[in-house]
């Protein structure tokens, strides 16, 4: 039964890159959808049919939503409760002492709680620690009275769509619905059949271990060949070299390649299962790792050049992922300030971040080192390492975890990747 003041039939509270796309989606579906968020700039921003993020196929799909009319906008929670459904993906990250901040996600349970009505669904679609859509289920049962799964539906259908890849894999990826109770899967399951992936029922508790172990295995994955890479510098050895002889030809092989490993879920996401860890400190190691990254590339550059102070060092990059100008928790920021704690002058190149930088000639142009923070699709281009060779200072140390022109060297001199462009024709 659907409440009586329904006048949506789906409402999606926050308009991040979680939530936008996906109410985007469910209008260009066909449903009425009503967004929130309390950002007004963002707000206007959509109702303008501006995306305000980079999201592939977003700009697209935001114009023909919005010639559709199927999409309204609030800055009121407590609109949310005109529609059946409810989902929040409204961010939830962690306290620094290892523990889930959930006071994004109680804020909207307490707006809501006198508005909701029998009838209606309240879906987790944000990353949530083990049990959370246990609690808020009890949360609404203890302070409203619902049998929760019979009057009032409450689930986890966590979001595990790449960054920049929601148009693609919405209709691919399957939905994992977690439901608490008789019929909640079974209602919120209507919902995302408004989409073409397959609907995977479970309970609420492997729903929320299945999502934060995806991004776990991601983070540990990438863990292992950024700790390579520090092991072959400590042998003298080339990390580039010993990753093809696990993998060439190997039937377990499989490790990956170095990088800065950041993305605000994979360094928080970890942190949900070891608040309650059965091994306490294993993720915490991993989370080590990936984050000492940084410090390991100003060392190289210092065991190779001396002192950093007064040099001017290009860093290309301050996106977390390539070709995305998604910022948050990205490592290059945690670079650039160790690299200003050495003193060293410090210019930035980023194509896609909305933060102002340079441009590539201007951070390349006498550098001393070149760093490659983010694996930009620019970047990897043999333009940019023309650029270095032609602008950069004669001896500039180009530090590349990313191997992005195939040097298979993390520290190598301008000179030395200058040999790897292609001869010009002759004649």
């Amino acid at each position: 039964m659907a409440p009586s003041q329904s006048t949506a039939d789906v409402s999606v509270i926050g308009l991040g890159r979680v939530g936008l796309p996906l109410a985007l989606s469910f209008a260009d579906r066909g449903l009425e959808v009503l967004g929130i968020d309390n950002d007004a700039a963002r707000l206007d921003a959509v109702r303008e049919a501006r995306m305000p993020f980079a999201e592939t196929g977003g700009e697209e799909l935001l114009e023909r939503v919005h010639a559709s009319g199927r999409l309204s906008l609030s800055a009121r929670v407590t609109d949310a409760a005109r529609a059946r459904h409810i989902v929040i993906t409204l961010g939830t990250p962690s306290f620094s002492h290892i523990e889930i901040d959930m006071r994004d996600i109680r804020s909207a349970l307490d707006d809501l709680l006198g508005v909701l009505a029998p009838g209606q669904s309240l879906i987790l679609r944000s990353t949530v620690a083990p049990g959370t859509t246990e609690f808020v289920a009890g949360y609404l049962a203890k302070h409203r009275g619902f049998e929760i799964g019979e009057d009032l539906f409450v689930a986890h259908a966590p979001e595990r769509i790449a960054a920049g890849r929601f148009i693609e894999e919405i209709d691919t990826l399957p939905c994992i619905i977690g439901g608490v109770g008789a019929r909640s899967g079974e209602v919120v399951a209507e919902l995302f059949g408004a989409f073409a992936a397959p609907i995977v029922q479970t309970s609420p508790v492997q729903a929320e271990l299945a999502k934060i172990w995806t991004n776990i295995l991601r983070y540990s994955n990438f863990a292992l060949p950024n700790l390579l890479m520090m092991d072959c510098e400590r042998y003298s050895a080339n990390v580039f070299e010993v990753i093809d002889l696990i993998n060439r030809d190997y039937p377990r092989g499989g490790i990956a390649q170095p990088g800065l490993t950041a993305g605000t879920c994979l360094r928080k996401d970890f942190a949900f299962s070891e608040e309650r860890s059965a091994a306490p400190g294993m993720l915490l190691a991993v989370s080590r790792v990936n984050e000492s990254v940084p410090l390991f590339l100003l060392e190289g550059a210092k065991r190779r050049l001396g002192a950093l102070s007064d040099r001017k060092i290009a860093v290309l990059g301050l996106a977390f992922k390539a070709d995305t100008d998604d910022e948050r928790d990205s490592l290059a920021h945690k670079l650039i300030r160790l690299l200003e704690r050495e003193l060293a002058d410090v210019v930035v190149h980023d194509p896609h971040v909305p933060t102002p930088t340079v441009s590539l000639a201007e951070a390349i142009d006498g550098a001393e080192v070149v760093v490659v923070a983010t694996n930009h699709s620019e970047f990897r281009d043999p333009l940019t390492l023309a650029t270095i060779a032609e602008r950069a200072a004669a001896d500039c140390l180009v530090v590349d975890p990313w191997n992005c022109w195939g040097a298979a060297q993390v520290f190598a001199y301008a000179s030395e990747l200058a040999l790897l462009m292609p001869t010009p024709p002759s004649g």
